[in-house]
């Protein structure tokens, strides 16, 4: 006898393109009424404190980020001040990040290429981003999409992890999953399906224990049964605030914010 999970899965398999790019849409629409602030969780100003922010997130919490984040923009507010700044000093400031020795030494490095070569600046664009230490695309797209306004996907764990149980990919490799995500949206969608993909991943589909009997997109998702059923069993695994109506109860537990990969 087939489980749930399989039973789900099996019923997708089958799906056209077409039917995957409209399935796809839908999700994105309900993700959309379900967390209709979404929006990049890594606390910031401007560009250079959202690069900094971004390149300190990986392997840790946004929340963790966000814990040191005030004393060192207030220590060193612009990439002028980060670029002449000691390691150590840094290095003693972003410890609770963790990797912290590696992570000092790409956002003082980034700091002193920005100063080099775009006066200080922060640049609009994928192409030179990228060659900053510390950047990937990852980090790029972030920055592109949260203070240029261009349009990006941010694949981090949260979002791969998603877009294979969706099978909008079934790719372990980034760049691929990136690609095969940008074929189902329009590209003016994707900065937002990044913060809202994420934003579930983190709050309902987790890694071990998806809460799909309190899940908005359950019909419609090929990995429904692969986490807990019982509703009841499922709002108590919940984590942050829903939108107002959405079904569940909240928790104010942020402690699993979720861990983010490399760039």
């Amino acid at each position: 006898m087939l489980s749930v999970a399989e039973k789900s899965r099996r019923r997708f398999l089958e799906e056209t393109p077409l039917g995957r790019t409209r399935r796809a849409r839908k999700i994105h629409r309900i993700l959309a009424d379900t967390y209709p602030t979404a929006h990049a969780e890594l606390d910031h100003r401007n560009a250079y404190e959202l690069l900094v922010a971004t390149v300190l997130s990986a392997q840790t919490t946004d929340i963790r980020v966000n814990s040191v984040t005030p004393a060192l923009f207030a220590a060193y507010p612009d990439a002028v001040a980060l670029a002449e700044a000691q390691r150590e000093a840094v290095e003693e400031i972003i410890r609770p990040t963790g990797f912290y020795r590696a992570k000092a030494k790409s956002i003082v490095g980034l700091a002193q290429q920005l100063v080099e070569r775009f006066d200080g600046e922060v640049p609009g664009n994928l192409t030179d981003l990228v060659t900053l230490p510390g950047v990937g695309r990852k980090t790029a797209n972030v920055v592109l999409g949260n203070v240029f306004d261009v349009p990006g996907l941010t694949i981090d764990t949260h979002f791969a992890r998603l877009a294979r149980r969706f099978l909008w990919t079934e790719s372990t490799d980034a760049d691929r999953i990136e690609r095969d995500v940008q074929e189902l949206f329009p590209r003016k969608d994707w900065t937002m399906l990044s913060h809202r993909v994420i934003w579930h991943g983190r709050r309902i589909c987790h890694a071990r224990r998806p809460a799909c009997g309190a899940c908005p997109i359950s019909a419609l998702c090929p990995s429904f049964g692969e986490g807990e059923l019982d509703p009841e069993r499922a709002r108590g695994l919940l984590r942050f605030e829903l939108a107002e109506g959405a079904d569940g109860a909240a928790s104010d537990d942020d402690a699993t914010s979720g861990k983010k990969g490399q760039g």
